[in-house]
């Protein structure tokens, strides 16, 4: 689970962390205790998007924000985020 804001500050340290876990097990991301986001957060996703596919691996998301979801149809990418 997610937790705070999803900024540029703190992204990194949570896109390697999921990277690890994906390295191991599938990974079920859920959004709903997320107080902000920047467009940061939307490349963590999709990175973690593709790092699971060429791994093989399920990333499933719950309770996106519609902050991020807005943002993502703002830069044309919400096509591409997992439902």
């Amino acid at each position: 689970m997610l937790a705070g804001r999803l900024v540029m500050s703190t992204v990194p340290e949570l896109y390697e962390s999921g990277l690890k876990h994906l390295a191991g097990a599938d990974l079920l991301v859920d959004f709903s205790k997320v107080e902000a986001v920047d467009s940061s957060a939307i490349s963590m996703l999709l990175g973690w998007m593709r790092a699971a596919q060429k791994q093989g691996r399920a990333l499933r998301v719950e309770n996106l924000p519609e902050d991020l979801m807005s943002l993502a149809h703002l830069y044309g990418v919400d096509g591409m985020l997992p439902s």
